[in-house]
């Protein structure tokens, strides 16, 4: 956070050791921002990312892949509807597949703040059909897949083709003429901070020192910027204002009072991490 930085730049106070701000763009659909400032060279001790919390400290993140999924039916007149296989029927039994297999990989679940499926499956959109009275041959369903914390991506991807294919094989229709698989968009991979990382309690230590109540440890259940500084050989965790439970929906929101309370922490944590010149 600037505000943090700028608070420390105006006391007045000498740094031992440099602290800097990484300001950057795409982290919702991939984080080339982060990867090109990583890529030029730009490393640190340490990261805090201020990503929205609840007040707990998050020290990994879950990997979020963006998946296709094309199925192909059986066009007919809608009059005559049993001559022909609706994509849209075909889809409602292998996302019924989905569900089950989605259920079989949730694991760890405490450890998430605010969801019972840390490593959800959703359907973000669906299109089918040509005309309202043609039955629909052809759907197009693309979603959100959740990778689990310490997964490797390829390994996740090669787990949800196995369940798309698995559910076909027990359709009558999509046995011969299964859903077609593809990888496009976002692909987050998941992160964690080093176990035993002094960062851990020196975060924690600084909010109780500002007057609330030591965070406790939880991960993020969505991919983060995270992920790519800790691959780097950076040790990072995130703590921000806010509540990830509002994001990406209709009233997102962040406290003003949450803002300054991270940016006391976030200054505090710095000055004690780069040490201060006598």
């Amino acid at each position: 956070m600037c505000i943090r930085a700028g608070a420390v730049a105006a006391s007045g106070v000498r740094l031992a050791r440099p602290l800097a701000v990484h300001s950057v763009v795409g982290e919702e659909d991939g984080g080339l921002g982060a990867w090109a400032t990583l890529r030029r060279g730009h490393r640190g001790a340490a990261c805090i990312i201020p990503e929205p919390t609840a007040g707990a400290v998050m020290t990994a993140n879950a990997g979020a892949l963006t998946f296709r999924l094309t199925l192909t039916g059986l066009a007919a007149h809608g009059a005559m509807r049993d001559r022909g296989v609706s994509t849209v029927e075909a889809f409602a039994d292998l996302h019924a597949g989905i569900r089950e297999f989605e259920a079989g990989r949730q694991r760890d679940v405490d450890r998430f703040l605010g969801t019972a499926l840390p490593y959800g499956i959703s359907i973000g959109t669906v299109q089918a059909g040509d005309w309202s009275s043609t039955v629909p041959d052809r759907l197009v369903a693309e979603g959100r897949f959740g990778v689990q914390v310490d997964e490797p991506v390829e390994t996740a991807k090669a787990a949800f083709e196995a369940a798309v294919a698995a559910s076909c094989a027990g359709h009558g229709w999509l046995n011969d003429h299964p859903a077609r698989v593809e990888w496009v968009g976002g692909s987050f991979a998941s992160g964690r901070l080093p176990q035993g990382s002094p960062m851990l309690p020196a975060v924690q230590d600084a909010v109780v020192d500002l007057g609330r109540a030591r965070p406790v440890e939880r991960y993020v259940p969505a991919g983060t910027d995270l992920r790519l500084y800790a691959a780097a050989g950076v040790p990072t965790l995130h703590y921000g204002p806010g509540d990830l439970a509002l994001a990406h929906a209709p009233r997102e929101q962040v406290p003003v009072a949450d803002v300054g309370h991270v940016a006391r922490v976030l200054a505090l944590t710095a000055l004690r991490q780069c040490t201060v010149e006598p």
